[in-house]
C-alpha cells in the first residue's frame, strides 16, 4: 500500500519555498508515494504540478466565515483537521510561519507525525513574542524540524534544536544545463518580489554609482511587488531611468537571465535563497548580501564562486560590481566556480536526502 505524504503551504505562487514544495512533491510522486498538496488558497501565477498529485484547498467558503475572529479560526481549524482525517496521511510536511503551528495544532490526537520547516530567517517568521512563545511550545510536539542554515538553529530552544535537521533546497532541474559560453549581455540582473526585504533600492543606488564608469551596462529587475512604483521613482530621481528595466515577472528564468553577466541579491534576510542557487547554476557572477540567517554565506565562498557584501551597504555593493566589471579574469573565475553548485544541489541527490529523513520520521 502506498504511503501518503501531505505537503502544506499557503499557496503555490511563484516563490522559493513554493518551488521547493513542488520539487519535493514531484520527487515523492515519481518515487511511488501518494502525494497531496494542501494549500490555504489558489494564487495567481502558480507553479504547475503533475496530474497524479492531489491538490486540496483548506480555506473555507466565504459564507462559512461569518462568525468573527474566534469563530472563523474554529472553522478554519475544523476544515483543515477534516482534510487530515479524510486523507489519512502517514506524514504531514508543513512550510513557513503560522502554517507550521496550524499543522501541529490540527493534527493533535490524530497520530499523524508532523515535520515543520522554517524557510526563511526564523526571527522574521516568528516576529512577535506571542509567535515566538507559540513556536517554542508547539515545535516540541513536532516529529521533526527542517532548517536551512546552521545559524538558524540557535534561534530555537534546546529541545527543538535536538530534533532539528538542516536540509538543502533541491535545484530545479531546468537550471541544470551547460553555462552559456558566448558573448554575454551587458546586464546586471535581479529576480524576486519587489518588496522591503528584497531591498532592490540598494541595488538601484549602487548601480547609479557605477554607470558612468560602465555606460554599456543596464540593470534589469525581474519581479512585481509593492515597491515597484518607488523603484521607478528612485531610478528617475537618480536620472538612470533608461538604464533600469523592470519587465515584471518572467516564467522561464533559466532562459531569461542565463546570458546576463552579473546576478545580485540584496535581501535583508533570507533562508537559503533559490535565486542565488539558480543564478550560480547558470554560470553568472553572483553578488549577494551576507544576510541572516546565513544562507548566502553557506553558498558563496567570498571571492571564489561569488562575492558577499554587508546588508544595506550600497557602497560595498557598488565596489563589488566595479570589481567584477573591471576584471574579466575575476568574472570568469566566479562564473566557472559557481557552476559547481549543480553537483552539490543536484535535485535527485538533495531529494534523496529529504526522502531518507522523512522515511526515518515515519518509521
Amino acid at each position: 500500500m502506498k504511503k501518503t505524504i501531505v505537503f502544506y503551504i499557503s499557496s503555490l505562487r511563484k516563490g522559493g519555498a513554493e518551488r521547493v514544495i513542488v520539487n519535493l512533491a514531484e520527487h515523492f510522486h515519481k518515487s511511488g508515494y501518494r502525494v497531496v498538496i494542501v494549500t490555504t488558497r489558489i494564487a495567481e501565477r502558480e507553479y504547475e504540478i503533475s496530474e497524479g498529485i492531489i491538490r486540496r484547498i483548506s480555506e473555507p467558503k466565504e459564507e462559512m466565515l461569518q462568525s468573527g475572529r474566534v469563530g472563523n479560526f474554529k472553522t478554519r481549524f475544523t476544515t483543515l483537521r477534516d482534510i487530515w482525517k479524510e486523507e489519512k496521511p502517514d506524514l504531514i510536511v508543513s512550510f513557513i510561519g503560522k502554517n507550521n503551528m496550524m499543522a501541529i495544532l490540527t493534527s493533535v490526537f490524530l497520530k499523524i507525525p508532523v515535520v515543520v520547516s522554517v524557510r526563511g530567517n526564523p526571527p522574521s517568521e516568528y516576529y512577535t513574542k506571542g509567535l515566538k512563545l507559540a513556536e517554542e511550545v508547539l515545535f516540541k510536539k513536532a516529529a521533526g524540524v527542517v532548517l536551512q542554515t546552521r545559524e538558524s538553529v540557535s534561534f530555537f530552544p534546546k529541545a527543538v534544536q535536538k530534533k532539528s535537521v538542516i536540509l538543502p533546497n533541491p535545484l530545479n532541474p531546468v537550471f541544470i544545463k551547460p553555462a552559456f559560453e558566448g558573448k554575454r549581455k551587458n546586464q546586471i540582473v535581479s529576480v524576486g518580489i519587489l518588496d522591503e526585504n528584497k531591498n532592490q533600492a540598494m541595488l538601484v543606488r549602487a548601480f547609479a554609482q557605477i554607470i558612468e564608469e560602465f555606460p554599456e551596462m543596464e540593470l534589469v529587475l525581474y519581479g512585481e511587488g509593492e515597491k515597484r512604483i518607488e523603484l521607478e521613482a528612485l531610478a528617475k530621481e537618480l536620472k538612470i531611468t533608461e538604464k533600469v528595466l523592470m519587465p515584471g515577472q518572467c516564467d522561464k528564468v533559466q532562459d531569461t537571465i542565463d546570458k546576463a553577466r552579473i546576478f545580485v541579491l540584496t535581501s535583508d534576510t533570507e533562508g537559503s535563497p533559490n535565486a542565488v542557487i539558480e543564478a550560480m547554476s547558470l554560470g553568472l557572477a553572483v553578488v549577494s548580501t551576507d544576510c541572516p540567517c546565513g544562507g548566502p554565506a553557506e553558498l558563496i565562498q567570498n571571492g571564489e564562486n561569488g562575492l558577499l557584501v554587508p546588508v544595506g551597504n550600497e557602497k560595498a555593493l557598488a565596489e563589488a560590481l566595479r570589481k567584477i566589471l573591471s576584471s574579466p579574469e575575476l568574472e570568469e573565475k566566479l562564473r566557472r566556480n559557481a557552476v559547481q553548485i549543480q553537483t552539490t544541489m543536484e535535485p535527485e541527490v538533495v531529494c534523496k536526502k529529504w526522502q531518507q529523513y522523512l522515511e526515518e520520521v515515519m518509521r
